[in-house]
């Protein structure tokens, strides 16, 4: 299958790209490469294949969710530049 120059600009414009006419039959060719690809990746027998998410089997790579002791309020603020009562203070962003 070969893409003409019209299917080429259609693409482009759907992507929302500009293209010059002396791009068109660059990106012709890379499309058309592209197309080829995933028409022989088609033609290959995935029978049998489970579907999978990652390419490795991998499980939960991340530690186990525990409660545990938090900050009091006086170290979360500790570095807090502007502090009104116990909570951040920062500049109005809509005004008063």
């Amino acid at each position: 299958m070969s893409l003409s120059p019209d299917e080429v600009r259609k693409v482009a414009e759907l992507a929302r790209l500009e293209i010059s006419d002396a791009e068109v039959d660059t990106i012709a060719r890379q499309l058309n490469a592209i197309v080829d690809y995933i028409n022989q990746l088609q033609q290959v027998s995935t029978d049998g294949v489970e579907p999978l998410a990652h390419a490795l089997d991998l499980h939960d790579v991340f530690r186990e969710d525990l409660p545990g002791e938090s900050l009091t309020e006086d170290e979360a603020l500790a570095n807090a530049p502007a502090r009104k009562g116990n909570f951040y203070s920062v500049p109005a962003v809509f005004g008063d």
